[in-house]
Parts: C-alpha cells; sequence; structure tokens
C-alpha cells in the first residue's frame, strides 16, 4: 500500500536529528515512495546542507520551501496539499520511527477498517537507549471515542490518517499547540475510525524542554482556548471542560520538575 511521509522542519531543529528522523522512516520495512520535507521558514546554513545531502540520497525527497515561519498547523495544512498518496504518515524532525511502524500501521488500518491510526511510543531523553515511560492509549474506536473528549487519544509523531477524511474536516488549522487533537477531534466527530496498536512503534524525543513548553502562561492560555473551541462545536460536555481545564491550569503552572511527575506518574498511566 502506497503512502505519503509528511514532515514540518523549521529553524531550531538539529540537523543530526532531522537526518535520524527521515533515515528512520525512508528504511521501514515497508518504506514510502512520497516524503513531503516542509520546510517552515528560512533554515540555518547546517539543516539547509543536511536536506540537500538528503535529497541526494533520497529522490523521493519531495523538500517544500516556505518563506515565513508559520507555526505547525499552517505548515502542516500546505503540506498535506503536496502529498500524493491517499495515506498519510505523520513524522515529527527530532524522533526515530521503529523499522516496523508502517508495515504494523498498513496493517491495522486494513484489519480494523480505521482512518485513523497511531500506536505506543516510547519516550526517551538523550539517546533512544533511555527510555523514560511509555505512552501507550486505548485501543479500540470505541474507547478512543470516550477518551477524545478529555485527552488526545492519538500519539502525534505515529499517526498514519486517510487524507480524504482530513481534508473532509477541514485539514490542519491554526490552533497552538493542539493542531493535532483538533484535526482527530474532528475527523472522529465525522464518523472517521480510530484504532490505536498497543505495541511501542516509534522512540520519541522528550526530556526537560518538551514538558518546559507544556507549562507557563502563554500554553496554558492556548490549552484553555482549545477546550472552550471543543465546547463550542458540542464535543464534550461542561463537566468535561471543567475538568480538563482545571488539569491544564495545575500542570501549566507547577514548576518543570513537578510538571514532568505529573505527567510520567498520572496522565502516562
Amino acid at each position: 500500500m502506497a503512502y505519503s511521509v509528511l514532515m514540518s522542519v523549521y529553524y531550531k531543529e538539529r540537523a543530526e536529528n532531522l537526518r535520524t528522523s527521515v533515515v528512520s522512516m525512508m528504511q521501514q520495512t515497508v518504506p514510502p515512495d512520497d516524503f513531503v520535507l516542509y520546510c517552515d521558514g528560512p533554515l540555518g546554513e547546517e539543516l539547509q546542507s543536511e536536506i540537500e545531502l538528503l535529497r541526494v540520497q533520497y529522490p523521493q525527497l519531495n523538500v517544500v520551501n516556505c518563506d515565513e515561519n508559520r507555526g505547525l498547523g499552517a505548515a502542516l495544512h500546505e503540506g498535506l496539499a503536496y502529498c500524493r498518496n491517499e495515506i498519510i504518515a505523520r513524522m515529527d524532525s527530532d524522533d526515530i520511527a521503529k523499522p516496523e511502524r508502517m508495515a504494523l500501521s498498513l496493517r491495522a488500518m486494513e484489519e480494523h477498517h480505521a482512518d485513523i491510526v497511531s500506536g505506543a511510543v516510547e519516550e526517551f531523553d538523550g539517546t533512544a537507549d533511555n527510555v523514560t515511560c511509555i505512552r501507550a492509549l486505548p485501543e479500540t474506536d470505541r474507547e478512543i471515542k470516550k477518551y477524545v473528549r478529555r485527552r488526545n487519544p492519538f500519539n502525534h509523531p505515529s499517526v498514519t490518517f486517510r487524507k480524504k477524511y482530513a481534508l473532509l474536516a477541514g485539514s490542519y488549522q491554526i490552533c497552538p499547540y493542539f493542531e493535532d487533537y483538533w484535526l482527530w477531534a474532528r475527523m472522529l466527530q465525522n464518523g472517521c475510525r480510530g484504532y490505536n496498536i498497543q505495541q511501542s512503534i516509534l522512540y520519541m524525543r522528550g526530556g526537560e524542554n518538551m514538558y518546559r513548553r507544556r507549562g507557563g502562561l502563554t500554553y496554558t492560555g492556548a490549552a484553555l482556548s482549545f477546550r472552550r473551541r471543543m465546547r463550542r462545536v458540542r464535543f464534550c460536555s461542561l463537566w468535561d471542560l471543567m475538568i480538563t481545564s482545571t488539569a491544564h491550569i495545575i500542570s501549566g503552572l507547577l514548576p518543570n520538575k513537578l510538571r514532568m511527575l505529573f505527567y510520567s506518574r498520572i496522565l502516562r498511566k
């Protein structure tokens, strides 16, 4: 089954992380025939040089350049239009896919008649052999549609989805920090089926910096705005809104060390 990989990269990414991430997808047991790398704004010389080397090494790499940094939602919205295949595999520019990721994902889409598939991921700090926690999610479509009212039901870097249903739902939109969650909610609301592979299919870069981005007033404000948006389209109840908003406020205002514990000991369970 043919599929396209969709990845966005911006100037803060490290060249070595980008290479590792791209190669991990190119070396899948079921490799892609189309890989869209959307460059979200000007990149530094080191990143640009690495991309040129990757382009020579992998002819299926389609590099799309944008003159200004517009953010992840806009980048993925634009990048999706360049993907040639109906099946889209999302990938972040600093994570590492396991070799069987796509074989398992494509099989799950067929066997479970799913339109959105993700799998468990292993968060790591520094190197992939330093796994700090595993992010597993509800497996079945019924469980996912209950879970989504309060939590993101898919691990974004490991998601594979059907392009036509993403476009019918309005594609990725500008929704800071929650671009993927907002898309899944709309797709599920439209009747799409979800499934989560219970084994780990990807190593996801974690550490203090990732959790620091999930704290502070800017993130907390964005989270509360997103929750109100979910309520306006009647995707969740008033009680769901109150519970999730309270959790975001508590987590957002915690010191980073305590926030890491909050996620690893409570939210990852």
